[in-house]
């Protein structure tokens, strides 16, 4: 058994917020009924290239463990399954602009009239409330509104953005984590209740740190490409065969071992580099010294040179050495499932292993459609019905 079996989900999110939190919801057994507009989808079913087959990447990476019911709300008796499916659901994501369930006559105050303990998150940009509220809202503009782009690029680079879209994963982690929350306090006092999650709250969330050298001193942190702002050495080096590798001396330990892995006892009795603070303070010394020293040798000898010492390090992979890594397939985070048109399909691991209620890979990512069906059928319309639905464009 999962942790979240017996948890009904209705998701009405597209692109990547939404979708990711009800991907960590499903993974662990929760019934995540995906509700999409008939012919076309959720957004990114349409991203690409690249596709497998006919069906987007982006797509299969961020929905499986989902049912997809296709609704039209423009059509009364779309609204009117919505609300039925609602009476047996215990939770309700959107990520529509604020308003937009409102108009459809599908807001927090109407489903709740139909099921009291329904516990209903709405995940946008800005958050439902404030002057921003109605502002579009995509990842990369969070991550530069949010912070996250002012301190990430070197020191005389443009600000750049994360890799991944962090904005929208964030704000469906945090999604996920108040829904679970809002589930414990329904079981223990039988009321639901609304959650407003914003992207851009998240991303401030996420600043710690950066936003605490800020509450010290009143400067806005300065951008330090890998290297960490309060840690000397703590960032990439290139070794000789044109490959980075991350070292992170985080205590003066950890820098006693360094220095003797990388045979430079001489910096470590020097007083320039004695403590931590004497190395930030001599970070423009120390770090052209130590990167001369790295590139004498490729990344795979400077791995095996520290990590007998004990100083953390590692080589900065790209994708293929990712999902070759053993320790990454031993953990079974790179997995393949079956899938109805395309054989199977690859996909990433269950991240967090539980000793008795683990997660799976139970259910491909859907087709457009694929459990309308089934799906009517569990609310009870006759076969008639829902052909009948399926001709006046309903579903």
């Amino acid at each position: 058994m999962k942790a979240l079996e017996g948890i009904r989900v209705l998701d009405l999110t597209r692109a990547l917020a939404g979708p990711f939190c009800t991907l960590m919801l499903g993974d662990y057994g929760a019934d995540v009924i995906k509700i999409e507009l008939p012919g076309l989808g959720d957004d990114t079913r349409h991203w690409g290239p690249p596709f497998i087959g006919e069906e987007s990447a982006y797509f299969l990476s961020i929905n499986r463990n989902k049912r997809s019911l296709t609704l039209n709300f423009k059509e009364p008796q779309a609204k009117e399954i919505f609300l039925r499916l609602a009476q047996r659901a215990d939770v309700v994501v959107e990520n529509f602009t604020p308003g937009v369930m409102s108009r459809f006559g599908l807001d927090y105050e109407t489903v709740k009239g139909t099921n009291p303990k329904i516990i209903y998150c709405s995940i946008s940009g800005f958050g439902q409330d404030g002057p921003y509220r109605n502002r579009p809202a995509y990842d990369q503009i969070m991550q530069g509104i949010g912070g996250i782009m002012s301190v990430t690029g070197g020191p005389d680079d443009d600000p750049q953005k994360v890799g991944i879209a962090i904005a929208d994963i964030g704000a469906g982690m945090w999604a996920a984590f108040a829904i679970l929350a809002a589930v414990r306090h329904r079981d223990q006092q039988g009321e639901g209740q609304y959650i407003d999650v914003s992207m851009m709250d998240a991303q401030v969330a996420w600043l710690t740190y950066q936003a605490g050298y800020f509450f010290a001193n009143g400067e806005p942190p300065k951008r330090l490409g890998a290297a960490h702002p309060n840690l000397v050495p703590y960032q990439a080096f290139m070794c000789g065969d044109g490959k980075y590798l991350n070292v992170a001396v985080g205590s003066e330990r950890i820098w006693q071992r360094f220095c003797q892995g990388m045979g430079l006892e001489d910096l470590h009795d020097s007083p320039d580099y004695a403590t931590n603070g004497d190395r930030v303070r001599n970070r423009a010394a120390l770090v052209p010294k130590l990167q001369e020293l790295f590139l004498t040798q490729s990344s795979a000898e400077w791995v095996d040179a520290l990590m007998p010492s004990g100083v953390p390090c590692g080589p900065i992979n790209d994708l293929a050495d990712v999902f070759s890594d053993p320790q990454l397939l031993h953990r079974q985070m790179y997995l393949e499932m079956p899938h109805p048109t395309l054989g199977s399909v690859k996909q990433t691991g269950i991240p967090i292993k539980f000793s008795q209620t683990p997660g799976g890979l139970d259910r491909p990512p859907p087709l457009l459609g694929e459990h309308t069906r089934e799906i009517l059928r569990e609310l009870e319309y006759s076969e008639s019905q829902i052909d009948e639905m399926a001709e006046k464009s309903v579903t």
